[in-house]
């Protein structure tokens, strides 16, 4: 059975798509810690990050940093931070989350809640 994130890369869930090339795929969180909270992933389901081949995990860090940089203009925050963690979809994704102090990746803060409108607003301003 797919994963959902392999569901969001196939169009069968709707996602805030923000970049994508022919092997991954960026789109933002929907319970995010920070406007423009994006997750990327390898188009290939892959559980576990430390699976992908080492070109993968090359190419998916550099597909990241495009998205990074832009997210950092986008939202003035003093740096993206990058997290790879998470249980609860098996399919490889890092984390890009705007950030002024380390308490912001904190992944038991209480989630934003955005309005659809919010999140197309700024996976425009956002998308590459």
């Amino acid at each position: 059975m797919a994963s959902i994130f392999s569901k969001i890369v196939a169009g069968e869930i709707p996602s805030y798509k923000v970049a994508e090339n022919d092997k991954f795929f960026a789109f933002l969180d929907i319970n995010p810690l920070a406007k423009g909270h994006t997750l990327v992933i390898p188009k290939r389901e892959v559980d576990y990050y430390f699976d992908l081949e080492d070109e993968e995990i090359a190419e998916m860090n550099v597909f990241a940093k495009r998205i990074a940089e832009k997210l950092k203009s986008v939202t003035g925050c003093k740096k993206v931070a990058v997290v790879v963690m998470g249980l609860e979809v098996p399919h490889a994704h890092i984390h890009l989350i705007p950030m002024n102090s380390e308490k912001d990746v904190n992944f038991a803060n209480e989630k934003l809640k955005l309005t659809p409108e919010e999140f197309k607003e700024i996976a425009d301003k956002i998308r590459l």
